[in-house]
């Protein structure tokens, strides 16, 4: 698999043409932007065990967003029976779990990493009986840091990796390497796209926070909700147009 090294004004080209898919077949990708969600929320129910779950789900959910994707682009219909028929044969299902089990291991590796250097800091705030919000967020905030820079390696081991396996069935090591050196590659695209989603980030925050100064909480949520949705359904349309430029469009599977 050659990677294409594509200049950095890609990185915004990226967010648009996600847009561009998105307003073929908006509900398509809004009804996979809330069953994301609602797998999110429900991860929640069951501690520590649904959210490991969630995290070795993730490399199968982003590919099949990425075959829906494909699917929008040849002006093919979505219907529910077919979101998961990417993953019914057995190489794929197979890929999926051993993908899943290494990015849940490097996950939690970079987690403990990320945690036990500051760990006699981070107990004593723990053990109060009333826990310090301000005090909590003030130790836990050099482990975020140090887990964001590890969880950047990750994702960049991991970005085409589920297409890589899942489409051309190509073994998980070689999966990484090549999403490694495909990143690597378009590191000046990627930047400019990560930065793009930091000010979309931002900007949500400012609006939640601007809804709750005129409104009551429950309202906030009520109407900011839809636009978080529309914001998910935008971040996995845009994935799609990244995996296309960079490895081309005869790379893309003849038929999901």
């Amino acid at each position: 698999m050659q990677a294409a090294r594509l200049p950095a004004s890609y990185g915004w080209a990226w967010l648009l043409q996600g847009w561009a898919l998105f307003k073929r077949q908006p509900m398509t990708m809004l009804f996979w932007s809330l069953m994301t969600s609602l797998l999110i929320n429900l991860s929640y129910l069951i501690p520590i065990l649904g959210q490991l779950t969630l995290i070795a789900l993730t490399p199968t959910l982003g590919f099949v967003a990425l075959n829906a994707c494909v699917r929008i682009e040849r002006n093919q219909p979505t219907p529910l029976g077919l979101w998961l028929e990417p993953l019914r044969t057995t190489p794929v299902k197979q890929a999926m779990i051993r993908l899943g089990i290494a990015y849940l291991i490097c996950c939690t590796l970079a987690g403990f990493i990320a945690v036990l250097p500051f760990t006699n800091n981070i107990l004593p705030v723990l053990e109060q009986d009333s826990i310090d919000p301000d005090a909590l967020m003030q130790v836990v905030k050099a482990p975020f840091m140090l887990f964001g820079i590890l969880y950047a390696g990750i994702s960049i081991l991991f970005w085409h990796a589920p297409a890589l396996m899942g489409w051309h069935h190509i073994p998980l090591k070689k999966a990484l390497f090549y999403s490694m050196v495909a990143c690597w590659r378009n590191k000046g695209a990627l930047l400019i796209f990560g930065f793009c989603w930091f000010l979309i980030y931002m900007a949500m925050q400012w609006l939640a926070s601007l809804l709750l100064h005129i409104t009551d909480a429950s309202l906030a949520h009520f109407l900011i909700t839809p636009v978080n949705l529309i914001v998910m359904a935008l971040l996995y349309s845009s994935f799609y147009p990244i995996y296309r430029s960079v490895f081309g469009q005869n790379n893309l599977p003849a038929k999901v």
